[in-house]
């Protein structure tokens, strides 16, 4: 069955390439999440990249993840989510800083929730420390511009705050289990 999270965990340049490589998820999209569409004086319909990297409408770079179940668990996609990004950081994942930088899980319903916060409490629980990654529910999901899709499938020199080696041990993080 496919399932859909919506993940932020930085620029969505590097985590979208990322979790592409991940056994499992069979699309991926970049967009922006849980901002504010109309805030003051400032109403937008659809926000773009230059909007968002002003700030003031609050949204993330996220990544529209869609995951075969059967393949990869939501618990696997989270914990392999966890070791792409700094989950102490506050609205920064390397040299980015800004709040649409910042790390959250965006679900659609409450057993992924459930199964996020669990996540994220254990986390906390053996680390001695709070993470900084937000679990809240999808309140707006927008599509990031074309030239923003795939991009360092596109670009391959392109910017990418993820190191080269996890980047590269992504496409075996969910090997297929010999039954």
């Amino acid at each position: 069955m496919i399932k859909d999270i919506y993940l932020a965990g930085g620029c969505f340049w590097g985590l979208e390439q990322y979790l592409r490589q991940i056994r499992g998820v069979v699309a991926t999209e970049v967009g922006y999440a849980n901002g504010h569409p109309a805030r003051g004086s400032q109403t937008v319909s659809q926000p773009d990249y230059q909007t968002v990297c002003q700030g003031r409408l609050g949204f993330a770079e996220t990544v529209h993840v869609s995951y075969d179940d059967r393949q990869l668990t939501l618990a696997r996609l989270l914990e392999l989510y966890l070791q792409a990004i700094d989950p102490w950081a506050i609205n920064q994942q390397g040299p980015d800083c800004g709040i649409q930088y910042r790390t959250g899980i965006y679900y659609q319903d409450q057993a992924a929730q459930a199964q996020a916060q669990a996540l994220l409490d254990t986390l906390a629980r053996t680390s001695g420390r709070t993470p900084a990654v937000g679990c809240q529910p999808l309140l707006n999901y927008f599509a990031a511009e074309p030239y923003h899709q795939r991009y360092l499938e596109k670009n391959p020199d392109g910017y990418c705050h993820i190191s080269p080696q996890l980047m590269a041990a992504a496409s075996q993080a969910n090997p297929e289990q010999n039954v």
